[in-house]
């Protein structure tokens, strides 16, 4: 099965789904950019999930990507594990 979702952590809270959908369009097709957000209160976490067109395009974007400053923070961009059951989110992180 080809894997093509990122886990994309330490982002700025004033960083949205847009921001995120440009930056990684550098590196591929963007099917999707999710920040996660708090179900209660509606505020960002400070992750997000991009699913990329290809793995591809996945793998070019965490070589372009990780460790990289993007809105005063640095991000840490991974594949995305498969969600257990009783996990907050999919990530080995």
């Amino acid at each position: 099965m080809q894997n093509s979702k990122l886990f994309v952590r330490n982002l700025s809270f004033n960083t949205s789904d847009s921001d995120l959908s440009g930056l990684f369009a550098e590196h591929g097709n963007v099917v999707s950019a999710k920040m996660a957000t708090d179900r209660d209160t509606g505020r960002p976490r400070g992750f997000a999930f991009i699913e990329m067109g290809s793995e591809e395009a996945a793998q070019d974007a965490i070589r372009a990507l990780d460790q990289r400053e993007f809105n005063g923070r640095v991000m840490h961009v991974a594949m995305s594990e498969p969600r257990r059951s009783g996990t907050a989110y999919g990530s080995k992180y």
